[in-house]
């Protein structure tokens, strides 16, 4: 018998590239038992995703090279077993569900079809294979699964996604499943709900749970014991609780420290004359009423935080604010004008007064353009704004605003990590120097340092530059930190709004104290209690949490 049911001993990964060899993983080693749930804790480029993908023989050969080690599945070294033995293997015995499951879903198969292919693969028949689909459907909560089997992947959300993607991962029963960051940018709710299934599978099957995540509150609600990876070497190991009370690496206190929801709250400021006011605003498409008679007033230099879960209505207030929609009733007044009745022309002008940050700065950011063409090409539209002569300088300024070099203006947005492509966007939206800046989910796909960096950066702007913001976000911790008033929003309409204080201290309605109650915190002692909280108010109120 084997001592573990996959053992990792010292294994290394390479890449060979245009620019050298990077070493991706370098000599780690770390075990995983039956019925046990392991995080592998890092931030991008860390090694961590690398490392599942050698268990699962996902690294193309070349670039990609295996150079040392061993990976033991109850004491087989799958570095050694034949392609054949690996397809068998795979899906069966060693499982795995992807961040991006839109990604991994063929968009041209229904659903149930994918899910009943994954055993037909392994010798189930069709009919045995359909039966488990719809079984596990129904398992992992997918509304009307006998109907939903029909449906293609663009129909659901995406936390039905990530469950259709969970349902085929555990057709075959697998002996191991490796979740490779499989919450990230998921709803509160969400997140709790898929990590909550997990578990409850788990049990049920015995199965070990591989986690990968750069999220230090998965590994307080979900995990056993954690790995913590920088550049390719695992720099620490623990309980989640001994990572968190008793860290001894820089580089695990400085992601402890990064960890947002632990600051100072901010305090509103009364008495000022509003410079935007919204009243009666409602979005309809056909019968759905996708917003319902929203209001709310911003102030100068105030953060105002939209949140809810996805189909809440938060994207849709910013799209109408912008008139990237129009609008079907009510008015969004800047500065005592109306926004929703000005000519395009008008509206033209106003826009360099209003900008907006999206979640996906990869999709933003046009891929041909230079950083410096990006950023200048709002002077371009508005060539009152600041003379040619001066753009270069300008362009080198906001740059070094946002934390990046002035030489980086030479170079394309797929050069940049996600979070410095993020801050190029910010600085986009600072080259026409608006008043509000709106911002979309603009840091929720992050790595916690660098979540906290740019949440640093816009503070400090709001501050030296007097900018208001409002910030549409689903992690509730960062809510905290950043923002002055928050709006709660659940289908459509706007539930409950306040002060942070009194949002996170005293929340009236149940919706809002059930996303509380569902968000994640890095120490595992107050996620104990969010979870007794969550059983608390499943109890109470008859609706999950």
């Amino acid at each position: 018998m084997a001592d573990h049911l996959l053992e990792v001993r010292d294994l290394s990964v390479r890449f060979h590239t245009a620019h050298g060899v990077v070493n991706a993983v370098n000599g780690i080693s770390w075990h995983l038992d039956r019925g046990e749930t392991l995080g592998i804790l890092g931030e991008s480029g860390s090694g961590k995703s690398v490392s599942a993908s050698a268990i699962m023989n996902l690294i193309d050969t070349p670039p990609g090279e295996i150079t040392s080690g061993q990976i033991l599945f109850d004491g087989q070294d799958l570095l050694k077993a034949t392609d054949e033995e690996r397809r068998r293997l795979n899906g069966k015995r060693i499982s795995m569900i992807f961040q991006d499951p839109l990604g991994h879903l063929n968009p041209v198969y229904p659903v149930g079809w994918q899910i009943a292919e994954t055993a037909m693969a392994h010798g189930v028949s069709k009919t045995d294979a359909y039966d488990r689909a719809l079984q596990l459907m129904q398992r992992v909560g997918i509304p009307d699964a006998k109907t939903a089997m029909h449906k293609y992947p663009h129909q659901f959300s995406g936390g039905q996604r990530q469950r259709l993607m969970i349902a085929m991962a555990l057709v075959l029963k697998p002996d191991i499943l490796i979740a490779d960051e499989p919450t990230t940018a998921l709803d509160v709710t969400v997140q709790a709900e898929v990590l909550s299934l997990l578990e409850e599978l788990q049990e049920e099957t015995g199965m070990g749970l591989l986690l990968i995540t750069h999220d230090l509150g998965v590994v307080a609600e979900a995990c056993d014991r954690a790995v913590v990876m920088e550049g390719g070497r695992i720099v620490e190991s623990g309980t989640p609780r001994d990572l968190y009370h008793n860290a001894q690496h820089p580089y695990t206190q400085k992601l402890l420290a990064a960890a947002p929801g632990k600051g100072e709250m901010r305090s509103a400021e009364n008495g000022r004359q509003p410079i935007l006011e919204v009243r009666g605003l409602t979005k309809s498409y056909g019968s759905f009423d996708a917003l319902r008679g929203a209001e709310f007033d911003l102030h100068a230099g105030e953060t105002l935080a939209v949140v809810g879960e996805s189909g809440s209505g938060k994207s849709t207030i910013a799209r109408l604010m912008l008139r990237l929609e129009a609008a079907s009733a009510g008015s969004v007044t800047w500065k005592g004008e109306d926004i929703l009745k000005k000519s395009p022309r008008d509206m033209a002008k106003l826009r360099r007064q209003l900008q907006m940050v999206f979640q996906d700065p990869t999709q933003s950011l046009n891929p041909h353009m230079s950083i410096y063409d990006i950023i200048s090409e709002a002077w371009v539209i508005h060539p009152d704004i600041l003379p040619k002569a001066k753009w270069r300088a300008r362009v080198a300024e906001l740059l070094e605003q946002v934390g990046l070099l002035p030489e980086h203006a030479l170079r394309y947005p797929h050069q940049f990590s996600g979070g410095q492509r993020q801050r190029i966007a910010i600085a986009r939206a600072l080259a026409l120097e608006p008043e509000l800046i709106i911002c979309d989910e603009a840091v929720s796909a992050l790595d916690v340092s660098i979540q906290a960096q740019v949440i640093a950066l816009l503070g400090e702007l709001r501050d030296r530059l007097g900018i208001a913001f409002i910030f549409i976000a689903h992690d509730l911790p960062v809510v905290r930190d950043f923002a002055d008033r928050v709006l709660v929003m659940q289908r459509g309409r706007i539930v409950e709004q306040g002060t942070v204080r009194q949002i996170f201290e005293a929340p009236r309605e149940a919706y809002t104290q059930r996303l509380l109650a569902a968000g994640l915190d890095a120490d595992p002692d107050v996620q104990a209690e969010r979870r007794a909280a969550r059983q608390h108010l499943t109890q109470t109120t008859g609706a999950p949490a």
